[in-house]
């Protein structure tokens, strides 16, 4: 089993975050996670069978303001193992991306984020922001641990794991707000096809 638990979360908005602060972030939410598959999987493959979690977070799904970088990390995340779930398989390795809502631990904490720039214009939204985070009911990190495992020893583990009680509601409820929009705009997006 190998699990990749690195990241960290940069605050600014797209606007105040520089070219060296988004390649950083990339670089350890990103890069980092693909070089430790990359050394793992030669020794998965040669075994036989394997799994493979990584952490990603709720927001792998969805973007808030003044996180909009680091939520990109996510997306690409997700987008890297839902691509090697279906690489790997074929070797008996399987494939769990691990998606925490809000948790009382150190990640979100002041000493763990990174900021970005300081734009006055933003001064209310970021202050907005950080009052609506504070509103979060947050899960007992010590939970976790049973049912990580019961993720970890299923014979058909599940490609996206919600981690919390809050996540599938709020899921649905953004996938929903998305198909309502698509589908609203399905007859200008067939018309696109030229048929």
């Amino acid at each position: 089993m190998v699990l990749n638990n690195a990241g960290y979360s940069l605050v600014g908005t797209i606007e105040e975050a520089t070219a060296d602060e988004i390649r950083a972030l990339y670089e350890t939410n990103i890069i980092g996670p693909t070089s430790v598959i990359q050394a793992a999987l030669p020794i998965l493959r040669e075994q036989g069978f394997g799994h493979i979690l990584g952490t990603s977070s709720n927001i792998g799904h969805f973007t808030l303001p003044v996180l909009g970088y680091y939520s990109s990390s996510k997306w690409a995340f997700e987008a890297i193992h839902e691509s090697l779930s279906e690489e790997v398989k074929q070797f008996g390795i399987k494939v769990t991306i691990i998606e925490p809502g809000a948790y009382a631990t150190e990640f979100g904490s002041q000493e763990s984020l990174k900021f970005s720039g300081n734009i006055e214009a933003y001064t209310d939204l970021k202050a907005e922001f950080f009052k609506s985070l504070s509103t979060f009911e947050q899960g007992d990190p010590n939970a976790t641990a049973q049912a990580l495992f019961k993720v970890v020893d299923s014979e058909n583990p599940p490609l996206r794991f919600h981690m919390g009680s809050h996540n599938l509601p709020l899921i649905k409820g953004i996938y929903a707000e998305r198909i309502a929009l698509w589908e609203s705009w399905d007859e200008v997006s067939r018309s696109a096809q030229g048929n």
